[in-house]
């Protein structure tokens, strides 16, 4: 079991990296404790798998080091990390049982046969292979398949850490949720570290503890379920998390009041001036903007309304921009016209995508 440390870390696959651009990971500096259950999240081609492979050994970084707690891993080689690595789809023996999968990382370690017993029994449950134990890898669904992966991952206690790359994406969707709460409950058991590489929101959020999000090969915000949602630190954040995303609208702001097009937006908090040239944008989920009757709050057009089941969300217009917002059960509306409030509280405002901190007191300024 280690904490890992990314110590000015970066990786270019091309040999003579001139610019940020021509990094697939953008230099990261960064403590992961040991215990922690983390989740690299962000879309394909983001720089997940580059960061992954580094801290299993699979790829030497262009530069920056790798701790395992105190210890330098950059150059080591994977079979020195002392880690536990689940690929996305499964690596099993079909010559050998159930069983004799899940022992054979315990028995190449020279662990006692009692506790190798224990052990398997022990994974099998918790993963639910118990009733196929004794059956031949061969004979299994790529579902049954990929939990052996998932056990040989996990059987062993020793390990410094467990990388998951995408380790659900055979499963059938009504197993997922069963595997992701075993692998929680496992996590609270062992107090391994546990980092899984994902580009669903879901499985990132159910999952971990600390979410690391990725974009364009850089780390844009590192925090809990709850933070990414309530305070998202970059408009690809907002976007990314959340069903609808983020609403983010191009925006002028003066003191504590935006201005998007000609519609007024009364903020919370005051900002400052912003420089000549940067984007400005407003940002507000769409569960915190509320569809009304015409002439409540501000005015949008709204183009169609969506019934989710668990909610109803209408696509709506403001001064010709898109967003989206709840429609209360009671709301009955005559015609394309409607009303919006929206929670001051809730309203965040970027500059360049990152979000820029209010002034409570609302200093008077122009962006």
């Amino acid at each position: 079991m280690a904490s890992i440390t990314l110590d000015g870390l970066a990786h270019a696959y091309r040999p003579d990296p001139r610019g940020p651009q021509d990094y697939a990971l953008k230099e990261i500096n960064h403590v992961w404790r040991q215990g922690g259950a983390y989740a690299l999240l962000g879309p394909s081609g983001c720089g997940k798998t580059t960061l992954l492979n580094i801290i299993s050994g699979l790829v030497i970084p262009t530069r920056g080091r790798i701790l395992f707690d105190d210890r330098d891993v950059t150059r080591l080689p994977t079979e020195a990390r002392n880690i536990a690595q689940v690929f996305q789809f499964p690596v099993v023996y079909d010559t050998m049982t159930v069983r004799e999968n899940l022992a054979f990382p315990l028995k190449n370690r020279k662990m006692p046969r009692e506790a190798i017993a224990r052990r398997v029994e022990e994974i099998a449950s918790r993963l639910d292979l118990s009733s196929v134990l004794d059956r031949k890898a061969s004979n299994l669904t790529a579902d049954a398949k990929q939990k052996i992966s998932l056990g040989r991952g996990l059987v062993r206690e020793d390990v410094a850490a467990i990388l998951f790359d995408e380790p659900l994406t055979v499963i059938d969707p009504h197993l997922k949720w069963q595997l992701r709460s075993s692998l929680k409950e496992l996590h609270r058991a062992l107090d391994l570290t546990m980092i899984y590489v994902t580009h669903d929101q879901t499985e990132a959020l159910t999952f971990a503890d600390t979410v690391v999000v990725m974009h364009d090969g850089a780390v844009v915000q590192t925090g809990t379920p709850e933070e990414l949602f309530e305070r998202p630190a970059h408009t690809f954040v907002g976007h990314f998390i959340g069903s609808p995303g983020m609403n983010v609208l191009p925006a002028r702001v003066a003191g504590r009041t935006a201005h998007v097009g000609d519609v007024a937006i009364a903020l919370d908090h005051g900002y400052a001036a912003r420089p000549t040239g940067e984007r400005i944008e407003l940002g507000v989920r769409p569960e915190f903007a509320t569809l009304a009757a015409p002439g409540t709050g501000l005015p949008v057009k709204v183009t169609r309304i969506e019934d989710i089941g668990r909610a109803r969300i209408a696509r709506i217009e403001i001064s010709g921009n898109p967003a989206a917002a709840m429609v209360p059960e009671d709301l009955s509306l005559d015609g394309d016209s409607a009303g919006l409030t929206l929670d001051p509280r809730q309203i965040h405002i970027y500059a360049d995508g990152v979000l820029v901190p209010g002034e409570a007191a609302g200093r008077e300024g122009v962006a």
